[in-house]
């Protein structure tokens, strides 16, 4: 897979690639160029089962980056908040109150810039 062209995506270099030169390397070539562009999901599914994944597992810090990525690939504000609800039955209250805290953040944000 690695002859696929790819998108362009410079995340993690952004983030890391002074510090994590292969951390940003796998992020960038590995996790956006190739899996992200695999045809078997949407990039709307793809977000919405990540959003679910970091939800169960309480990894909030990088809901802020992926909830308005999943908005950027067709998810609706709606259907992260029901997503999320939906969420804390099954991974914990508290999981789904953090999460959730973070959508309310991003939903915030959007409203600004409208």
């Amino acid at each position: 897979m690695t002859d696929s062209p790819t998108t362009g995506w410079t995340g993690g270099q952004q983030a890391f690639g002074d510090l994590a030169t292969a951390l940003a390397h796998y992020t960038d070539k590995v996790l956006f160029d190739e899996v992200w562009e695999r045809e078997e999901l949407s990039k709307r599914d793809r977000s919405l089962i990540t959003i679910a994944a970091l939800t169960a597992m309480g990894n909030t810090d990088q809901l802020g980056f992926h909830i308005p990525f999943g908005i950027a690939n067709g998810l609706t504000q709606e259907e992260v908040i029901e997503a999320i609800t939906h969420l804390a039955f099954y991974t914990g209250w508290p999981k789904g109150f953090s999460a959730m805290g973070v959508a309310k953040n991003v939903a915030a944000s959007v409203g600004d810039e409208a």
